[in-house]
């Protein structure tokens, strides 16, 4: 870390260069090759995923999805001449749109099936070409302006469908432009510098710009899902931002202790880098624990954000030393500036701050009484998490219809005119494919589709066609449910309808018949993603587990993080539910009702949050761990690494918040559940776990936290997250100076106290100067017991 440091300082033209063409040549490439993001949930061997084979090979070339142009009259019929008129001129100006396959109308013959049984409402189903299936935002507007051309009084044309939509989310550059918005008023509030409120922003843009772009580029050999970018930015900016901040804090301490700039960044990349190192490396692992889940659809989703947090990383321990480099002192405020006293006196002051002083303030009256009522807030911290958690018993897992979607807009009114004029079921129909093998079985397709009719719970069901194929066909049954597509009653029908009715019905026939269709999908995709959770889970606690055992040769600071990292979840799992689920904050955040929550979000939110969450555990332990290393007391390693963390801690969790909270506001509602989720974890793990529960859990325990068995430290391989003295001696480029004795044997190098192990193995040297210890530091020093 140290000669990487000094490689960047001493080239950081040519660091700044490189960043800028790679950029550049991403982008060019990007936009020469553009992206091919896909999001299908298809998981092989399940019951929707035969479904869609059989459809597909009944049905070549009619893959792209499907939008549907619905209009209601308020009297009279949509047979009316002039409602047919104006709704057939919209028609043939969506045929002529390159992005349209066809389009079928209910004025066509067969198409009356498509008129309300009131003759109020009908639709039209536009099918997209495949290869154009995901609309952009320019396509979906040109489509919306069409069917509103059609609408004059009495007469209603809207827009439904997921590829529109989806296409008409808040952009997700729009949410970037809010969070670093709200991100650079934080910074500046923290440190009070133009400069050093813009190198974090800088730096995560830079970081997670090349992420994204080459997420782009990777999308055409790797399935990644269309919101993985929006995904990957929120993930990136949030940690990107903080990990600049941790280093850019460390370093204007160094130029206030009267470091030389060169020698501050040193310091701050090989200490606080070191922790943005580890950091990152845990949300990476965090992230890519998805895999052994073996789900194409999320494979591409993890690989993609962790990718993303591992160039932020980059960024900060490369781009932003060479940018601190050219910064030079206005990395400080200019009151800072003007206080800062002579390099004489600077050492000096260094060498007793880094061995005695305890920063005061609130944070420093606040560790006091963390320190002296461990027990109550403990309990206090506990009760509040837990109450927290308690949605999440609720919790249901699937995928919210467009009745969720902003009452106001196209898609939610669609979506309502067709529960209105043809049942709320007809939404989210469930498609049963059936392959035959001879002329002989349309008997008993017919008995099948009498099976089906009379089942509870369907409103209708009916055989749309049948496709020739080989010596048999294909039929396609459609049914109607009842209920709505995100009801739990829909779910229930599925079920019944795979495991009884459709069995009995195909017993002794020969028949082969799988239920598809949307809503089948998403209940195939929740259930193989409940099944696999506890496995997930496991992994990710585990590797957790393991690489804190490693950095702090512990077994309770890790063992205390996985219990925190779960109460977080739980907590946010919560707040989501009721938002969402509930539906107590999701219409006030433009998304919609209460519903359920998508499927696949506790899989994607733990992983995120396990790797957030290390970030602080991480930056607030190594600090006291470093501390109880060199002066082996657990009480004031605590208190010090509370005092002079917490404040860093949290101004990066008010911005991780602001960042997340800007991508939930008027974004879709998959984003938006991600983004509440994660705000919500972030400000409960850095303002009740880090600055309540875990310092008073660490009190509690004692020397404890530092327990492992002799047996077990042996085999285990050494990972430090703090660096040893003598990497810490290398970041210092000029001379060393005649270093400075503070009490009887313990020497210091201004800036780098060394252990006290190394201190009593050094030989003595005579003729050294002695300073007797500042009267203000013993004093502060006698408060911390040990």
């Amino acid at each position: 870390m140290t000669a990487l440091a000094l490689w960047c300082t001493r080239h950081r033209l040519l660091v700044v260069v490189t960043w800028a063409l790679v950029l550049l040549g991403l982008g060019a490439g990007t936009l020469a090759k553009g992206s091919a993001y896909n999001s299908s949930f298809a998981l092989s061997g399940t019951d929707s995923t035969q479904a869609q084979q059989l459809l597909d090979s009944a049905f070549p070339g009619h893959e792209g999805d499907t939008v549907d142009l619905v209009w209601h009259v308020d009297s009279g019929t949509v047979r009316a001449a002039s409602v047919e008129s104006s709704v057939d001129h919209v028609v043939n100006e969506m045929t002529s749109a390159h992005y349209v396959q066809s389009v079928q109308s209910p004025y066509t013959p067969g198409g009356a099936g498509q008129i309300s049984a009131d003759g109020k409402t009908a639709y039209a189903s536009i099918d997209l070409d495949d290869a154009a299936s995901g609309l952009s935002s320019a396509e979906a507007n040109d489509l919306i302006t069409m069917a509103h051309s059609a609408a004059h009084t009495g007469l209603q044309v809207e827009l439904g469908g997921s590829a529109v939509s989806g296409a008409l989310q808040t952009p997700a550059e729009d949410s970037e432009v809010v969070g670093m918005a709200a991100a650079a008023i934080v910074l500046f509030l923290a440190f009070g510098s133009l400069f050093s409120m813009l190198l974090p922003i800088l730096t995560a843009a830079a970081g997670v710009g090349g992420g994204l772009l080459t997420v782009g580029l990777l999308s055409h050999g790797l399935n990644i899902a269309g919101f993985a970018p929006t995904l990957g930015a929120l993930v990136g900016l949030g940690v990107g931002i903080d990990y600049a901040l941790f280093i850019v804090t460390r370093h204007r301490r160094g130029l206030t202790d009267g470091l030389p700039i060169d020698t501050s960044i040193g310091q701050a990349v090989t200490t606080s880098g070191r922790a943005v190192l580890f950091a990152g490396g845990t949300v990476c692992v965090a992230l890519l624990g998805m895999l052994v889940l073996g789900i194409g659809f999320l494979d591409g989703v993890a690989v993609a954000t962790a990718l993303t947090v591992a160039v932020t990383v980059l960024a900060a321990l490369t781009l932003l030393p060479a940018m601190l480099s050219f910064l030079g002192p206005r990395a400080l405020s200019r009151r800072q500036r003007r206080q800062q006293p002579g390099p004489a006196l600077t050492r000096v002051r260094a060498a007793r701050i880094a061995a005695v002083s305890v920063p005061r303030g609130l944070w420093h009256r606040w560790a006091d009484v963390v320190h002296r009522r461990p027990r109550a807030l403990s309990l206090l911290a506990l009760l509040l998490m837990v109450v927290l958690a308690i949605p999440t018993l609720t919790l249901r897992l699937g995928t919210a219809d467009a009745g969720d979607d902003p009452a106001g807009s196209t898609t939610h009114q669609a979506y309502e005119m067709l529960a209105s004029g043809f049942g709320p079921g007809f939404n989210g129909s469930l498609t049963v494919a059936v392959q035959t093998t001879g002329a002989q079985q349309q008997g008993q397709v017919a008995h099948l589709v009498d099976e089906l009719s009379r089942t509870p719970g369907v409103a209708g069901a009916v055989e749309q066609a049948s496709v020739p194929k080989g010596a048999g066909a294909v039929d396609v049954i459609n049914v109607i449910p009842t209920t709505s597509p995100q009801s739990s009653a829909t779910t229930d029908l599925l079920s019944e309808l795979r495991e009884h009715v459709i069995p009995a019905a195909t017993a002794g026939t020969g028949l082969h018949a799988h239920v598809g269709g949307l809503v089948a999908t998403n209940a195939d995709f929740a259930s193989v993603l409940g099944s696999k959770l506890p496995l997930f889970l496991a992994v990710i606690v585990g590797l957790s587990f393991l690489l804190l055992l490693l950095a702090f040769r512990s077994l309770l600071i890790p063992l205390t993080a996985a219990v925190m990292n779960l109460l977080a979840a739980a907590a946010a799992f919560g707040v989501v539910t009721a938002f969402f689920q509930w539906g107590w904050g999701s219409s006030a955040l433009g998304m919609g009702g209460s519903g359920p929550v998508e499927a696949f979000l506790p899989v994607m939110l733990i992983a995120i949050l396990f790797g957030l969450s290390m970030d602080y555990q991480v930056f607030l332990v190594s600090r006291m761990h470093e501390e109880w290393r060199r002066a082996g007391c657990t009480t004031r390693a605590v208190k010090l690494g509370q005092v002079e963390t917490s404040r860093v801690i949290t101004a990066a969790a008010t911005i991780m918040i602001c960042v997340f909270c800007s991508f939930a506001v008027g974004s879709q509602r998959v984003i938006g559940e991600f983004g509440i989720g994660l705000a919500a974890a972030v400000l409960l793990d850095a303002f009740v776990l880090r600055t309540v529960l875990v310092p008073a859990a660490m009190h509690l325990f004692g020397r404890w936290n530092w327990w492992l068995p002799r047996w077990l430290d042996r085999p285990l391989p050494r990972l430090t997250v703090e660096p040893s003295p003598i990497e810490g001696l290398l970041v210092i480029p000029e001379p060393l100076p005649t270093p400075v004795f503070l009490g009887a044997r313990r020497p210091a190098i201004p800036g780098f106290p060394l252990p006290s192990a190394l201190a009593k193995a050094m030989p003595s040297l005579p003729g050294l100067p002695t300073l007797p210890k500042p009267a203000a530091a013993a004093a502060g020093e006698a408060k911390l017991p040990g």
